[in-house]
Order: C-alpha cells, then sequence, then structure tokens
C-alpha cells in the first residue's frame, strides 16, 4: 500500500494542486490530508471545494476548530477564512475529527493523538527528543502514526517499534510563534510538502518530498490581501 500524506495546507490551493499532480504521477492508492488546510488569506472557500470533492480521508486541524468557534481574538487567517467560507464548507469542516483510525495498523492526528495543538515532533524550533515524543504519545498504539500540525517534514522510527512521520506543510513554509516563546520555523524554501509512506516486506517506510510550484501567484495574492508576512514566507521559506 503507498499512501500520499498531506497536511498544513492553509487556503494555498496552487500548492496543493501541484502536490495532487505530483503523487498522481507517482502512483499512490490513497490519500490522507492531516488538517489545517484552509485559514490563511489566500483561497480558503476555493481549497475547501476542491478539498470536498475528493474521496481521501480527512482531518480536522487546531484551526479547522478555530475558524468554526471564531472567538473574538482570532487571528487574522481565522477571521479571513470564516469571512469567505459558506455554510456547505462549514458543515463539511465540523464533521473532521482531529484524531481517528485509518486501519488497525495506521493511526492519524493533525497533533498528537488527542491533541490538536500538541506538536508530537517537535519542541518549538527544534526536534522533539525521544522522551518527549513518548510522553506526547501517551499509550497510543500504531505501526505508523501520521501527524502535522508542526510545518516540519520528519519521520521518527521508535525504539520499541512504529513509524511516526510528518509529511511538513503544503502551502505555508513559514511561519512565527509566540509558544511557548517567540521563535520562527522556517523550511527554508517555498516549494510544497508532502510525503509518500508505503508497507513493505520489512514494514512501513517513509519518503519526504518538495514539490516547486508557481508561489509567486500565492505571494502576491498574499500583498494584495495586506499579509506580507505570508509574501515573505511564501517567497523564501522564511520569515524575514
Amino acid at each position: 500500500m503507498r499512501i500520499a500524506v498531506l497536511s498544513d495546507i492553509h487556503g494555498n490551493l496552487a500548492a496543493l494542486e501541484a502536490v495532487v499532480a505530483d503523487f498522481k504521477r507517482r502512483g499512490v492508492d490513497a490519500v490522507v490530508n492531516l488538517g489545517d488546510s484552509l485559514s490563511g488569506p489566500l483561497l480558503p472557500r476555493e481549497t475547501a471545494q476542491f478539498l470536498m470533492a475528493q474521496d481521501w480521508t480527512q482531518l480536522a486541524g487546531n484551526h479547522e476548530r478555530q475558524v468554526l468557534q471564531l472567538s473574538p481574538n482570532a487571528g487574522a487567517s481565522d477571521r479571513y477564512a470564516h469571512q469567505q467560507l459558506g455554510p456547505a464548507e462549514l458543515t463539511w469542516m465540523a464533521g473532521l475529527q482531529h484524531t481517528q483510525r485509518f486501519n488497525d495498523e495506521l493511526l492519524l492526528c493533525h497533533g498528537a493523538p488527542g491533541n490538536d495543538v500538541l506538536m508530537l515532533l517537535q519542541t518549538a524550533e527544534r526536534p522533539a527528543s525521544a522522551a518527549e515524543i513518548e510522553q506526547r504519545l501517551g499509550d497510543a498504539q500504531f505501526e505508523l502514526l501520521l501527524c502535522g500540525h508542526s510545518h516540519v517534514p520528519r519521520s521518527v522510527r521508535r525504539a520499541g517499534g512504529g513509524l511516526i512521520v510528518n509529511p511538513g506543510s503544503v502551502g505555508q513554509p513559514a511561519y512565527a510563534d509566540d509558544y511557548p516563546y517567540p521563535h520562527a520555523v522556517e523550511s527554508g524554501s517555498p516549494d510544497a510538502r508532502y510525503a509518500v509512506v508505503e508497507r513493505l516486506a520489512g514494514g512501513w517506510q517513509a519518503e519526504l518530498i518538495h514539490v516547486p510550484y508557481p508561489h509567486h501567484q500565492m505571494a502576491e495574492l498574499a500583498r494584495l490581501r495586506g499579509r506580507p508576512d505570508w509574501e515573505r514566507a511564501l517567497l523564501s521559506g522564511y520569515m524575514q
């Protein structure tokens, strides 16, 4: 079985289309989308409609929850997505789960199992330690766990067995965060990121992939939306 793994599209339809074209060229048996699909200043409604037309397994991320439960102090990206989405898109979002089983071997989550804002393989801007990962997993059982949220592509094979894969972000190659302290997460490239995982005789293995796409178009759209932070990130994969 070969599975394309997507996460953190953030309304970047051009990046998503490039990723889809790439995994169709490679050939996959299934597709999973781990959430944070729409929030951002780009094309949330068009991206939602594209995703709604697919037969993929799709999860909600923390931003789906934040867009649906829009609070008075919501960020600009969540507010813009909420304004652009109609009843059909919001209803679709509300039906997505943050953690679910794909099958007996595979566990899917946005952040960590049962927690949509906890980074499993990352601690701020550094890779999480083996001890941190185990603490965050709790009693989760799996041969393969697929997670997103951090936007950092990484795969970890546990000493006790089981592979954990974060495909990185399809549509947002860099961002600034204040938790647990101010820091930037930067891929250093404008490319779209995803992964392909495959079950072979020896077990699960992963390929982390980055795909070029017309990122200047999305950066110009961010500029027109009054989001220079997104413009810089989309152009370079850096925040400065």
